[in-house]
């Protein structure tokens, strides 16, 4: 992924009020539960700062999260890289009312180039990453609550 690539956007609808999306993005056990399960902690206060390790396949990636923005059940914003290999992102998670659901979209832009020689770091699969957390995961862990 470069900084000369689209961000990566990935929305949803969902039949639930922005007060349940934001606490499912933002509240630590909830977010275990189709995020990450290995986060050790999080705060939606900007400044905040968590590490947590990611495997897949033969590889590790250490997760670097640093919150830069937060509006309340609206907005918050990471810069988001990884501990021993260059690239930066920021990730943002913004929630929209309509009068019949909540909108969740994700942007991922690019702020540093990453090596995209490594297969994670490629726009397909930061899409289809995205796609599976959001869709699926999240779409799926709102129903259930």
């Amino acid at each position: 992924m470069k900084t000369s690539d689209r961000p990566v956007v990935v929305s949803e609808s969902f039949n639930a009020s922005a007060l349940t999306i934001w606490k499912a993005i933002t509240e630590l056990d909830q977010m275990k539960k189709w995020f990450f399960t290995n986060i050790p902690s999080f705060k939606p206060e900007e400044g905040f700062t968590t590490e947590f390790i990611v495997e897949n396949e033969d590889r590790i990636f250490p997760h670097l999260w640093k919150i830069k923005e937060v509006r309340p059940l609206k907005k918050i914003v990471y810069n988001w890289r990884y501990k021993g290999y260059m690239g930066i992102a920021e990730v943002t998670f913004e929630i929209f009312e309509t009068p019949t659901n909540t909108e969740l979209e994700v942007s991922h832009k690019i702020l540093a180039d990453f090596d995209s020689s490594i297969p994670e770091f490629t726009v397909k699969n930061c899409h289809q990453g995205w796609t599976y957390f959001i869709k699926e995961r999240l779409k799926d862990f709102i129903k259930r609550h």
